[in-house]
């Protein structure tokens, strides 16, 4: 597969995702309120976004993606973070 095929099929699977997300959100009763989907509509919905998301890893993987993964908080870090602090203004308030 070429470069343009991968981006194309990666951009038709981001918009199922989302757009399967808008739908379940739409849906979703407020609390207290029964569900109008059937457990195996919640089911099939559970298993589209399995398999859009297995899909989009093997697409990742085959263009060399490296995609973020969670740590935990005891994890070492591998990359140190810098706190930057701006200094003050010599000139008083109001100045420019």
């Amino acid at each position: 597969m070429n470069t343009e095929t991968l981006s194309k099929e990666q951009r038709i699977l981001r918009a199922m995702r989302k757009t399967l997300a808008s739908v379940i959100k739409d849906v979703t009763p407020k609390s207290g309120y029964l569900s109008p989907l059937s457990d195996e509509t919640v089911e099939g919905i559970k298993e589209c976004f399995t398999l859009i998301s297995i899909r989009e890893k093997e697409l990742a993987d085959e263009l060399g993606l490296n995609a973020a993964k969670p740590y935990y908080v005891d994890e070492v870090q591998t990359a140190t973070v810098v706190n930057f602090i701006k200094p003050k203004s010599d000139k008083p308030e109001g100045q420019s």
